[in-house]
């Protein structure tokens, strides 16, 4: 069975919506798989270092973070 990973919906992601512009799913990601590189914009994956621990996919306020 294969590794499930983080996939950011970019069309739901809504950076403007996350409190100050900063993503909330990159805020709670301990390994920095979700990053950011400036405030009110969309964050980055390194999916294939995923731990699937889905903290991301719970912090997210628009549902933009989904484990696959």
């Amino acid at each position: 069975m294969p590794k499930k990973t983080i996939v950011v919906d970019y069309r739901a992601c809504e950076p403007e919506k996350c409190e100050d512009g900063i993503c909330q799913a990159a805020l709670v990601c301990e390994k920095k798989i979700l990053t950011q590189e400036a405030l009110y914009e969309m964050p980055d994956t390194k999916a294939a270092m995923c731990l699937s621990c889905a903290v991301c996919v719970q912090a997210c306020p628009n549902n933009a973070v989904h484990l696959m």
